[in-house]
């Protein structure tokens, strides 16, 4: 079992297993199916990104070091939210980009009922330790602990 201290981006506690990405997520190729298609798991779609394409997201403790892609990746995350399909949380690595800040935020001020707390400035150290499967727990103040 580790530790790990992040800034608090949206707050919250939750236990999830983690899925783990080490490349950028590019939110609009990994969520498309499950905005598009009614996938209610979140499997992801990015080709590109071969630690998470074909994975479950839904439900897990999303790791990863940032967020790529286009300027929808917030209203992504914000419609991910709205639908039920959103991570239980997104612990980044790295400082969260504007867009995943936006998105998450504006989830948890316009939806009272959804709860995705994201935590960043994590470390790289967080991502050389944290591997798919772990117990993944986040708790208010933006420690996570990871156990295998």
């Amino acid at each position: 079992m580790k530790q790990f201290k992040g800034r608090v981006i949206a707050a919250g506690a939750v236990s999830a297993e983690a899925v783990v990405t080490h490349g950028g997520l590019n939110t609009l190729a990994s969520f498309q199916k499950a905005l598009q298609f009614g996938d209610k798991t979140a499997t992801c779609g990015d080709q590109n990104n071969p630690d998470l394409y074909g994975k479950q997201m839904a439900g897990k403790a999303l790791c990863l070091p940032q967020t790529i892609g286009s300027t929808t990746g917030g209203l992504v995350i914000y419609c991910a939210c709205s639908m039920g399909r959103q991570p239980a949380c997104m612990l980044f690595s790295k400082p969260i980009d504007s867009l995943a800040a936006a998105g998450s935020i504006l989830a948890d001020v316009w939806l009272p009922d959804v709860k995705m707390p994201v935590v960043d400035s994590l470390g790289d150290e967080f991502l050389d330790y944290v591997k798919d499967g772990m117990k993944i727990t986040v708790s208010e103040d933006g420690t996570v602990t990871c156990e295998s």
